[in-house]
């Protein structure tokens, strides 16, 4: 039995691009108010770093909105692009660059709309929409000539003369007679043409204005169906002309009524604005023009909320287990999430295991499970599988990601000596604002990660602190050793040497200044510029 449940959870699915669309509805798992948030039809940005369940979330919106009768519209950005277009030569303009990405982007948002109108033929008047389509993209890609004119002149001549003389004389018995002739015969062509040429260079554009309004009319036809515009991979397009890209959408599909549009995005790999000489700005202001106010990486941290976290991934680890049952283990009755982890793990400790070393982010829960399977065999997944596989996971996966970036790595090395060796606990603050680049990238590898961020320190007002936690991974061979973490934050002040710990971030960092992380130190000693900081 315990073979054949292992076998199943070698099988989940790991990326949500590749998955069923009915089966990406019946493994959505709603944390709190994420289903409310997600299916708001205000503009939104989702953040989340890889494996946070972004596009799941975004195919998951799809679905059900599709069923409703909704008009959705998926985009990937990472599919955007021709040979001549988003990844072109570094050496082309970058407003070139620019205005060839938003020429596809549009393009693939006609097409998507243009098949919807076939497959709704009979709901929908097409020949008034295949007009407006047609205005749409010939407003997406207009193509002009930027040079200078040139005249080219050409002439032709062709010329012919004949000319002969001839004498005739006729001698008879009446006498002597004689006939003089002569003639010229000339003939003469000629042509000439003028031929204008225009040199150049052929520069695309995109008029926002014709763009917008056709956007509008289209809306108008299909309504009272809503237009969603789903843009997924968001951070795939290069940082520096990811501002203009949103602007048009702020400028063209976000003042349109009868349209919503979400965009999943890493934080630390966006950039929606570029801002002007006198508070103008290129791009979308977040926070007035989208809301940001769903981040997946918040959710679900073990040592943030342990309860909700062991329930979100039961339930998650189950639905998936259900949708790949009938593939190995259909003779299996297992119907409720009590009985599988009863009969996938020797006690409720092996699961906390398992969610401890996602930390988070569901794609690392479901790997860490499957390297658990493969090592448990045909026995039930125990405390030691699950630490051994979260070991494996993050030597294979994250560290390898880590030392690609010798900074990055030494600053994690520097962290874990300092705050678990050291401190023996297993996260640290950092003042907020901070923007160090090597923290924003050892996040980005999911090697820490946020627990509370803007905690007060009410004694200094306006200066707050976010609170990190370090990968389970770091430290999952340290449990059950004299080095073990002892808890989560040090209490105390900077200079008390045993205060005891803290489990939950408390809102007031008094109780915690000596979890306080001071980064200048690391830089001063492997002499390296201190980052920019802004708090």
């Amino acid at each position: 039995m315990n073979k054949k449940i292992n076998a199943a959870l070698l099988r989940l699915t790991k990326r949500a691009e590749i998955s069923d669309r009915r089966v990406l509805v019946s493994t959505f798992v709603d944390t709190g108010m994420l289903q409310t948030l997600l299916t708001s039809r205000d503009h939104q940005v989702i953040y989340g770093r890889r494996g946070t369940g972004k596009t799941h979330a975004l195919l998951y919106l799809f679905e059900t909105k599709r069923q409703a009768g909704e008009i959705c519209v998926y985009v990937d950005m990472r599919t955007i692009g021709s040979s001549v277009g988003l990844f072109a030569d570094d050496n082309i303009p970058i407003a070139e660059r620019a205005t060839r990405l938003l020429r596809d982007t549009l393009a693939a948002i006609h097409d998507r709309l243009y098949e919807i109108a076939i497959e709704h033929a009979d709901q929908l008047n097409l020949g008034e929409i295949g007009a407006q389509l047609d205005d749409f993209i010939d407003a997406a890609t207009e193509t002009q000539v930027v040079g200078t004119a040139t005249a080219e002149e050409t002439t032709s001549q062709a010329s012919r003369q004949q000319s002969g003389h001839s004498i005739r004389i006729d001698a008879s018995v009446k006498g002597v007679s004689a006939n003089v002739g002569a003639g010229t015969q000339a003939e003469s062509t000629g042509s000439a043409e003028i031929k204008f040429q225009k040199t150049g260079q052929a520069r695309h554009r995109v008029r926002f204005g014709a763009v917008g309004q056709a956007l509008g009319r289209i809306a108008g036809s299909i309504a009272p169906r809503r237009i969603w515009l789903l843009l997924d991979e968001w951070s795939a397009i290069p940082i520096e002309i990811q501002p203009y890209l949103a602007d048009l959408i702020r400028r063209c599909v976000l003042p349109v009524r009868g349209v919503s549009v979400k965009i999943a995005a890493i934080e630390q790999r966006s950039q929606f604005q570029l801002p002007g000489e006198h508070g103008d700005y290129t791009g979308i202001e977040i926070g007035a023009d989208i809301t940001a106010d769903l981040n997946l990486d918040d959710f679900m941290v073990f040592d943030h909320n342990a309860e909700r976290a062991v329930s979100f991934f039961r339930k998650l680890i189950f639905n998936h287990f259900q949708s790949v049952q009938g593939e190995v283990a259909s003779d299996m009755d297992i119907r409720t999430e009590s009985d599988f982890v009863r009969l996938a793990f020797t006690q409720e400790t092996a699961l906390e295991e398992i969610v401890r070393a996602a930390e988070g982010v569901p794609r690392d829960a479901i790997n860490v499970l499957g390297i658990a399977a493969q090592k448990a065999g045909s026995n039930l997944i125990g405390v030691t599988h699950a630490r051994s596989a979260a070991k494996t996971w993050y030597q294979r996966d994250k560290e390898s990601a880590v030392s690609a970036n010798e900074r990055a790595a030494a600053l994690l090395r520097w962290i874990v000596d300092e705050v678990i060796a050291h401190r023996k606990a297993r996260a640290f603050l950092v003042a907020s604002g901070t923007r160090d680049p090597l923290v924003e990238s050892l996040f980005d590898a999911r090697v820490l990660h946020v627990l509370k961020r803007s905690i007060s320190a009410q004694e200094q007002p306006g200066l707050r602190y976010d609170a990190f936690k370090i990968d389970y991974g770091c430290y999952v061979d340290l449990l059950t050793t004299a080095r073990e973490p002892q808890g989560l934050l040090p209490v105390g002040d900077s200079d008390t040497t045993d205060g005891g710990y803290v489990e939950v971030p408390p809102d007031d960092y008094r109780a915690i200044r000596r979890a306080i992380l001071d980064l200048s130190a690391f830089y001063e000693s492997n002499r390296a510029p201190l980052a920019q900081r802004s708090v």
